[in-house]
């Protein structure tokens, strides 16, 4: 029996959103995202994601008051889609549903991680880490497991009963499933650290072969075990923090009840590779990602690697349409190599809205050297400011930095 007070507070917090959510801002921003994802942009697209919310809370309007656990989770859901609406929207898209998760209890890999953690805020979840090496012999290979998947029916459906008590009249609910993100690298570097892996590359690059394919392996037969049972998330809103909106997805044969790998975005990366040449890059990350990539409907491609370098060898991943632009980028060779056949998924820095003094007019001057090599090469962008640990304490720069961006873009 849900709390009636934790109900009031989240039903008037929904009610708010479902009134943002039909304002027909929100078609028009989906229509804009669709045309940047075909390539034919009418302008660019602007989004800020991965927010340091421990920073946020002007006025109170962040604080969470509902006693319940569960309760709660959506009522910070809620709290946090209001609040950037308010304070920075750019081209978020408010949904008329909520997405409640069903019950999917994948057993891993079999391996844990094992680190050390350096804390300098404790309100931040953004956290140092050194990873103990786990791959140090033939033998460890047999660590990975084959993941095995198990629908938990009755507690799905507990949290739909739950999700429908909250939430019925004002937003629709959503049973969803896993939201693929396979990336060969980041739990590697997790089990290894960066530097043993990359020294492996170079010291033992057949042991690092033979993890790689039983790693691929691994992620396929859960992909094959998510998509038997029916375990896929339906068509996504976003995927790795921009837009997801398309007319090429669904594919043909669609059945909401029962999506397919073909019916969705996947995104991947490498960062552990920002210093690798190409060949290697070819070799321990394209090779065996594209097994994985070309399972899927659509595919964003890269995070903080620079990629401007590596488009060749990108271009063999099969189908990708976004490609990272990370700050490190040059980013008139990352133009001219992506042209018009990619959206340059530009990441601006960070560090601009973290720094002592904050400075309005190099945010500017950096939105609009992208903006100037992306006109010049014909590439279809967008902005995403992301990975954004702190803001000195300063909310308001988020603010600042949205209205600047959309000048930028002319919306």
């Amino acid at each position: 029996m849900l709390n009636k007070r934790d109900m009031a507070i989240i039903r008037e917090l929904a009610a708010r959103v479902a009134e943002i959510a039909a304002l027909p801002v929100q078609e028009e921003k989906r229509a804009l995202w669709r045309k940047l994802n075909a390539r034919k942009p009418e302008r660019p697209m602007v989004m800020i994601d991965q927010v340091c919310w421990n920073e946020m809370n002007l006025g109170d309007e962040l604080t969470p008051r509902c006693g319940d656990k569960e309760c709660r989770s959506h009522e910070e859901r809620l709290r946090q889609i209001l609040y950037q609406w308010a304070h920075f929207p750019v081209d978020m898209v408010v949904e008329a549903f909520v997405p409640a998760p069903k019950a999917i209890v994948n057993s891993g890999f079999g391996i844990e991680v094992r680190e050390e953690t350096a804390v300098s805020d404790q309100t931040n979840a953004v956290v140092g880490h050194k990873y103990e090496n786990q791959f140090q012999s033939e033998a460890d290979l047999e660590k990975i497991q084959m993941p095995r998947i198990v629908h938990d029916r009755a507690e799905t459906e507990r949290r739909l009963a739950v999700a429908h008590e909250l939430f019925d009249g004002l937003l629709e609910v959503r049973p969803y499933g896993n939201n693929p993100y396979l990336s060969l690298w980041d739990p590697i570097s997790t089990w290894m650290g960066v530097e043993n892996a990359l020294y492996a590359l170079v010291d033992k690059p057949e042991f690092m072969h033979r993890l790689l394919n039983r790693l691929t392996n691994a992620y396929l037969s859960m992909l094959d075990q998510l998509q038997e049972q029916g375990l896929l998330c339906q068509p996504q809103s976003l995927i790795h923090c921009t837009g997801a909106y398309t007319d090429d997805l669904p594919a043909p044969g669609y059945n909401p009840q029962a999506p397919r790998t073909q019916d969705l975005w996947m995104y991947a990366m490498a960062q552990l590779f920002s210093s690798v040449s190409p060949a290697m890059f070819k070799e321990f990350e394209v090779d065996y990602i594209s097994r994985i990539c070309e399972r899927f409907g659509i595919v964003y491609y890269g995070c903080c690697e620079p990629l401007d370098g590596k488009m060749a060898e990108v271009r063999l991943i099969p189908k990708v349409r976004k490609v990272s632009m990370s700050p490190w980028v040059n980013q008139e060779r990352g133009a001219a190599e992506i042209g018009g056949d990619f959206v340059y998924s530009r990441k601006p820095s960070p560090a601009m809205v973290a720094t002592d003094r904050f400075r309005p007019e190099q945010i500017r001057a950096d939105l609009l050297a992208t903006r100037t090599v992306c006109d010049k090469y014909g590439c279809p962008l967008e902005y995403i400011l992301k990975d954004i640990s702190t803001v000195r304490y300063e909310p308001q720069r988020l603010t600042e930095w949205a209205r600047i961006a959309m000048q930028v873009v002319g919306g």
